[in-house]
């Protein structure tokens, strides 16, 4: 064993030190889920109602901690039913960041010119060009890049494309007069597969006001699933990014390519 000190009687052992700092973390990362949403405002009372039946267990309060302790036993199912959502996310937190790395490390051995290939070079063109051009005529436009994510569940409605991706395309999609043009464009596998999508629409009370629903629907998604969508106004032409469940607002065209680059 290696003991780094003694609080007291206690000695305090390397591991111990690792086991706190892990668990702080796990809490860090839970709280920044919970944050900004009402689920936070409900974990803080399932919270208090544990507190509430230890309390009663300890001053031998037997009736009220037989009715409290009916809750407490099914705990665990409340907090999956009511956290759902939540629970999804922090699995792919956790996921995200080993799995998918190690898949990417995979294939660059595989193929080490797999990204750098003219096609996604020219899918990245079409994509810019379409959501610039868009932004200029403040036609509105909700992409959302899902890498080789399956959203079913998550998504509902939709009309199936399974097409190249071009620029015409996504901006006759999107054209006013178009009957896909509400809801989002889905890119799976670097192709369009579907149109006219309705997404989840986040509850966060913390977007901004001026947030309209593409808006809410980009922030929705990418709260639920590890994706990012892209958003142009309609009311201003200006572009914003969703990633992680957050908005950024805004885009500038350099700033833009580079995101593309990223998360296609």
């Amino acid at each position: 064993m290696l003991y780094l000190f003694d609080i007291g009687f206690l000695p305090v052992r390397i591991w111990d030190v690792l086991d706190i700092l892990i668990v702080g973390y796990l809490i860090y990362q839970i709280y920044k889920l919970l944050r900004g949403n009402i689920a936070f405002n409900i974990f803080i009372g399932v919270l208090m109602m544990y507190v509430a039946w230890w309390l009663v267990n300890q001053l031998n309060m037997d009736l009220l901690a037989a009715v409290l302790g009916q809750f407490v036993s099914v705990g665990v199912i409340i907090i999956i039913i009511i956290f759902q959502p939540e629970v999804r996310r922090f699995l792919l937190f956790l996921g995200k960041t080993t799995l998918r790395h190690r898949s990417n490390f995979v294939g660059r051995i595989i193929d080490r010119n797999l990204e750098d290939t003219e096609e996604k070079a020219r899918q990245l063109r079409a994509i810019r060009s379409a959501l610039l051009r868009m932004s200029k005529q403040k036609t509105g436009a909700l992409i959302v890049l899902a890498g080789n994510l399956n959203l079913d569940g998550l998504v509902s409605s939709g009309i199936t494309l399974n097409s190249e991706i071009s620029e015409p395309l996504l901006e006759s999609i999107f054209n006013k007069e178009s009957p896909l043009h509400d809801g989002a464009v889905l890119i799976v596998n670097g192709r369009i597969q579907s149109a006219s999508c309705i997404l989840p629409v986040s509850e966060n009370p913390h977007l901004p006001p001026s947030a309209g629903l593409r808006h809410r629907a980009a922030v929705g998604i990418t709260e639920r699933a590890d994706v990012a969508a892209f958003v142009v106004s309609e009311e201003t032409g200006s572009v914003s990014f969703a990633i992680e469940g957050k908005l950024h607002r805004e885009i500038e065209e350099e700033e833009l390519m580079k995101l593309l680059d990223e998360y296609f």
